[in-house]
């Protein structure tokens, strides 16, 4: 590498790397977000119900302004007022897994006949309480009724920012091939690749840390095979999550969905990944049965 005037020449196939305000602000903010979600899983109730809500609230006004284009005022009140009460349902009736399923379908059927009756795309308003709702309620249930539920999500977490930092990264710095140029322009296959990679070296770490240090268990790396193979997998679901917001903000000609968060965009620009995880594992580990943590705890 070698400069030429003030920019950098790079080795073939690496792109110049341009400082930018974001090397600051989007980490600072990226664990400040993270020290909270932390705090909130391992504190529980209330706290990550207030923490689910305000995440679905937040976002959900930036989604229903982008497909409203400026008319979203009535399809919002009604979506945030239902997934509200449908977390609000987790709180009061812990034992009624049924009910806050029940509201949140009810909200988008509301939502859906609220955009029809103003003819602003009913469907996709309705999509939108389905859309946030669902994960607001996955993260919950994942916390209150899968066994060691916290560190569940914990381990959850950390693959999701894995996939976004590694892609982030590898796709800065490689570039090379579009991933998917119609769904999104600048992801790359570099950035996917380099985001499984990631999550699997941190989903490998992550358990057994948890086995070795944590629960004073003995080094298992057989453990970490499996925990590198959920990482890598999980973060295809991360990265699926992260190419349909993309879309969706295609689809609408926006680049973000907001401006809330420096460094990062908006709320929905920064757990898009998270909301696509949060079901899938959610459908795994409640429907299927499936054990995330691979006996670290037995």
């Amino acid at each position: 590498m070698r400069k030429n005037g003030d920019s950098i020449a790079m080795a073939p196939g690496l792109k110049a790397v341009k400082f930018s305000r974001d090397w600051i602000t989007r980490p600072f903010f990226a664990i400040v977000l993270g020290a909270a979600m932390v705090f909130a899983i391992f504190k529980g109730k209330p706290y990550l119900e207030i923490v689910a809500a305000v995440a679905a609230l937040l976002a959900g006004r930036e989604w229903h302004r982008l497909v409203g284009k400026g008319r979203f005022a009535a399809e919002y009140v009604t979506a945030a007022a239902m997934v509200s009460l449908s977390l609000g349902a987790f709180i009061l009736w812990p034992r009624d897994q049924l009910l806050p399923l029940m509201i949140l379908g009810t909200g988008a059927v509301a939502v859906y006949t609220v955009g029809l009756l103003r003819r602003n795309r009913p469907l996709w308003h309705a999509g939108g309480v389905l859309y946030l709702g669902l994960p607001s309620l996955a993260i919950i249930a994942l916390h209150d009724y899968t066994p060691h539920g916290e560190w569940v999500l914990i381990g959850l977490f950390l693959i999701v920012w894995a996939t976004d930092t590694g892609a982030l990264v590898c796709g800065n710095l490689i570039g090379g091939p579009k991933l998917a140029p119609v769904l999104s322009p600048n992801k790359t296959w570099a950035g996917f690749v380099g985001g499984m990679i990631s999550a699997a070296i941190a989903e490998a770490v992550f358990l057994v840390v948890l086995k070795t240090i944590v629960l004073n268990g003995r080094a298992d790396w057989d453990l970490a095979a499996v925990g590198a193979a959920f990482g890598g997998s999980m973060a295809v679901i991360a990265h699926l999550g992260d190419l349909f917001e993309s879309w969706a903000k295609r689809r609408f000609h926006v680049k973000d969905s907001g401006s809330m968060i420096p460094g990062h965009g908006g709320v929905l620009d920064r757990i898009d990944s998270t909301l696509a995880t949060l079901v899938a594992l959610a459908a795994l580990v409640l429907l299927l049965k499936f054990d995330p943590l691979f006996g670290v705890f037995s």
